[in-house]
């Protein structure tokens, strides 16, 4: 297999450009879960502050007292 095919199976067939898309997101999912492993470690002595926020946070309260 030589450089030409190969490029015209990646960049000019649909399975190839399929290839690429699932490597690219293959790769950035290990890359997003290596930095989260790294920013957990770093930070693990903080203490959570009143202005944190959390996708789990519950905003319904805030909305009740108004």
């Amino acid at each position: 297999m030589d450089f030409a095919s190969l490029y015209h199976f990646l960049f000019e067939t649909y399975a190839g450009i399929g290839c690429l898309v699932g490597a690219g997101l293959v790769i950035s999912l290990i890359a997003c879960v290596i930095m989260e492993r790294r920013t957990r470690k770093a930070f693990v002595d903080r203490e959570p502050d009143e202005d944190d926020w959390s996708f789990f946070d519950d905003d319904d309260d805030e909305e009740d007292d108004e």
